[in-house]
């Protein structure tokens, strides 16, 4: 399979090529030249496989000129027997036609454990072969720094550089990027917002000339190809267990940077049964926002209880926009360029058709506590902030009816605390056994100012591998 960027200008490029490159050389996203599809006499083989399996079916023809069969099964394998559920994305009904997808029982807790466990596995299996050393530079809002760099964290030709906005992600959050230690892993507190953090890594992913020779950065954010492509299997996962490919289901997913639920849309474009997509944001709601109006409008930056959401700019609904624009790299081009520059309107006619799958809902802190507090009330059931926002999304009046929902539960609620206490439900999420001891290690991060110079001095500084 190959790979093309968004923007249209940039090389053509192999899996192996794209997982190395992360930002394509004209600023676009890379997306697949044609993507696989699955029949309904396909679909029904699957629904009997365990994840690892069906992980292995799904993305074979993503990686086939990279990795053989055996090479990619031995390494989901190893990927997800470090999670700490038998089915790696178990099911829960919370209502009649209200279902939760589990995704936090990997390392971190997090959904993105799902990507950045099996990615830091193929980005070994790649770097040990052609003997390259590299640079992961990233930036989080709370999830993504602390599964990328438990990850990659055994790879021998790495050195990581994960930037997170000061005192603005949790304290679990915090301590599980923080409390790992090793001369390769550098954690970099930016006296600014998620942003200004993104802002640093797109802007040295343009230019890296403040790198030594032979060296280049790799992403792990999700403009990542191999992010989004491993998000896909479970949505496969949830649709066959609730009868793909004979019923469809719709799909809530708290979303921030749009990565997660593009890869639901990918999934519909494969061949499973997708209702409707719910583009679930908290007051952060540039993605709402867009959905009701097709403005596409940054807008200030405001803290919340779901911080891993606080984002204004999508990087991934450029992927989005590349299909609703008839992959007209060009025009996607224009577009942003046009966006460095202020807001922009989508044609109606891509709006038009983003509205045939997806919906959105906005969700503020208060109606977050309260749905919390509901889903404990009624099922003794504790969901994180989050995961909360996309359940008041899937169970909100407008939503559809007449299909099973999955709530995407993207964070075990034990890492947002005071969220909890907020609820007022009255009890304390408790860590799981393996992290029982997170506040008593030790943390080591370096607190640097918001400034791209300030940030490159340093990572030059402190390349070890």
């Amino acid at each position: 399979m190959r790979y093309i960027s968004t923007r249209g200008s940039a090389p053509t490029l192999s899996f192996e090529e794209v997982l190395l490159t992360g930002l394509a050389s004209d600023g676009g996203l890379y997306v697949p030249e044609s993507l696989p599809s699955f029949t309904a006499t396909e679909l029904e083989a699957m629904a009997s496989l365990d994840y690892p399996s069906l992980a292995h079916r799904i993305l074979l023809p993503f990686v086939d000129e990279a990795f053989s069969s055996e090479e990619l099964r031995a390494i989901i394998d190893d990927t997800y027997a470090v999670f700490r559920h038998s089915a790696v994305a178990p099911l829960v009904q919370l209502d009649h036609n209200q279902w939760v997808l589990e995704l936090f029982h990997g390392p971190t807790l997090a959904f993105k454990d799902f990507a950045l466990q099996l990615l830091g596995r193929l980005l070994d299996a790649i770097l040990k072969r052609r003997g390259e050393k590299v640079v992961i530079m990233g930036a989080t809002s709370g999830d993504t720094g602390s599964a990328a760099i438990a990850g990659c964290q055994r790879c021998e030709n790495i050195d990581i550089f994960i930037l997170h906005p000061h005192g603005r992600v949790s304290d679990v959050q915090r301590r599980q990027m923080t409390t790992l230690s090793a001369p390769t892993i550098h954690n970099l507190a930016i006296e600014g917002n998620f942003d200004d953090c993104q802002a640093m890594v797109k802007a040295s992913f343009r230019d890296q000339g403040f790198l030594p020779d032979g060296r280049r950065l790799v992403a792990v954010n999700s403009i990542n190809w191999a992010r989004i492509m491993a998000q896909i299997v479970y949505y496969f996962y949830a649709g066959l267990r609730l009868g793909a490919p004979h019923r469809a289901a719709a799909y809530s997913v708290p979303t921030g940077n749009f990565g997660d639920i593009f890869a639901g849309y990918l999934a519909s474009k494969m061949g499973l049964p997708v209702a409707q997509l719910m583009i679930a944001t908290n007051r952060n709601d540039v993605l709402h926002r867009l959905l009701s109006t097709g403005d596409y409008a940054r807008q200030t930056l405001e803290h919340t209880l779901s911080p891993s959401m606080d984002i204004s700019v999508s990087s991934n609904f450029e992927r989005l926009m590349f299909d609703l624009y008839d992959r007209d790299g060009g025009a996607i081009a224009d577009l942003m360029s046009a966006f460095d520059d202020g807001d922009i309107a989508l044609s109606s006619s891509a709006m038009e058709r983003a509205r045939e799958l997806f919906a959105s809902y906005r969700v503020d802190d208060a109606l977050t506590l309260a749905c919390i507090a509901d889903v404990w009330e009624k099922n003794e059931y504790l969901l994180d902030p989050h995961s909360a926002i996309g359940y008041a999304a899937a169970t909100q009046p407008g939503a559809h009816t007449q299909v099973p929902w999955v709530t995407l539960a993207t964070a075990h609620p034990a890492k947002f605390p005071d969220a909890i206490k907020a609820s007022a439900v009255g009890i304390t999420a408790q860590l799981p056994a393996h992290l029982k001891d997170l506040f008593e290690l030790p943390e080591h991060f370096d607190v640097l100012p918001n400034d791209i110079a300030a940030v490159q001095r340093f990572m030059s500084g402190h390349l070890g591998a």
